[in-house]
């Protein structure tokens, strides 16, 4: 199993999402070529309801504990309630920071 469709299926899991989005942006950085390295993560859960983003963030890191420690270089998490998805997001997905270099290897 590719570590996309892991971190796919265990917030799927974790969470059962209102929307995820799992992007492999892996290639946008110094890395080899079918790397699975550099994510970003947009998650809209019922979980996050009257969560500061921290705590949102931790939440996520939490379930993908072993895949942070061992595959993931970067995780770019994008956080939402269903209603602050709705009412701001849904229309103006946000785009992950440039990389300031570095490689995994």
């Amino acid at each position: 199993m590719t570590v996309e469709n892991t971190i796919v299926e265990k917030l799927l899991t974790a969470f059962e999402p209102y929307q995820l989005d799992v992007v492999n942006e892996s290639h946008m950085h110094n890395v080899a070529p079918g790397s699975e390295s550099h994510f970003k993560v947009i998650i809209v859960a019922k979980a996050f309801e009257g969560e500061r983003l921290i705590k949102r963030h931790r939440l996520v890191n939490a379930v993908l504990k072993e895949e942070l420690a061992e595959k993931i270089h970067a995780l770019a998490l994008h956080t939402y309630t269903q209603k602050e998805w709705v009412d701001h997001y849904q229309a103006n997905t946000p785009l992950s920071p440039k990389c300031m270099g570095g490689s995994k290897k």
